[in-house]
């Protein structure tokens, strides 16, 4: 049986793909903060599709939380074969309204922590010529906007040249680039929603299943959406000039309010 790990495995996108891999008969080591949520999550999973559930509580705002995942996807007696690196959060405010520490955890968490974990998780992979990971990212990682549009356009290029590196290894690397899904994300970050139309939203496990279909096909990128397909598309082909002064507008109507 194979092993899938998902941080932020609790809520919105990871709770989604905990899900779909239980069903599908992996076992999951799930992780996120919240160890009350964790174990009844481990419990749910378990007793509804019969498989091995393990609860790691770990902050991948912390040294400790990183290196405590690290040793958990390093460990060769319980190989992990799937990683999906999901942890992630906004700031509300824009550029110089953030505090600077809350800035630095952001990247801590979305770029720090993603290098570390894919880079535990595949030197084991590539000796045992199999495995996957999916690094969450976001369609703002198109748009240059804010610094979580930069810190998850970081996750795509760090994905896509790790990708072509390991071409032919037998592991498989993929950048899942989302647009506004119904999770908690929103909420935790005091953004109000009221202000986003209804279409641009897209339901997580809907999405999961585009991911992991685009991930069996060997892509590098997932953008599973037709909308947000032509969104990405046509963000490649305007001006940078003119792109930042739409994204700024769009920002202000449907950004945090």
């Amino acid at each position: 049986m194979t092993t899938a790990l998902i941080t932020g495995a609790t809520a919105g996108i990871g709770a989604a793909f905990a899900r779909r891999l239980a069903s599908d008969g992996h076992s999951v080591v799930l992780v996120a903060r919240d160890e009350k949520r964790l174990r009844e999550q481990a419990t749910e999973l378990h007793d509804r599709h019969g498989i091995e559930a393990e609860v790691l509580r770990a902050d991948l705002a912390t040294e400790e939380g990183i290196a405590a995942v690290e040793e958990r996807l390093a460990d060769p007696t319980r190989p992990v074969d799937l990683l999906v690196n999901n942890a992630g959060f906004g700031n509300k405010g824009e550029y110089l309204e953030v505090p600077m520490a809350d800035e630095l955890t952001m990247l801590k968490v979305h770029c720090e922590a993603v290098l570390r974990l894919t880079t535990a998780a595949v030197r084991g992979m590539r000796d045992r010529r199999r495995g996957a990971v999916v690094n969450v990212a976001s369609v703002a990682a198109f748009v240059p906007r804010g610094t979580y549009g930069a810190s998850k356009a970081w996750v795509v290029q760090f994905t896509q040249g790790a990708a072509r590196d390991l071409a032919g290894s037998g592991v498989r690397l993929m950048a899942l680039c989302p647009g506004f899904v119904r999770t908690e994300f929103h909420q935790r970050a005091g953004m109000g929603t009221d202000n986003i139309p209804g279409w641009l939203w897209l339901d997580a496990g809907k999405l999961v299943d585009a991911a992991m279909r685009d991930l069996a096909r060997g892509k590098s990128l997932s953008v599973p959406d037709p909308r947000y397909k032509a969104l990405v598309s046509a963000v490649k082909l305007a001006p940078r000039g003119v792109l930042g002064g739409i994204t700024s507008r769009t920002g202000r109507k449907y950004g945090p309010r």
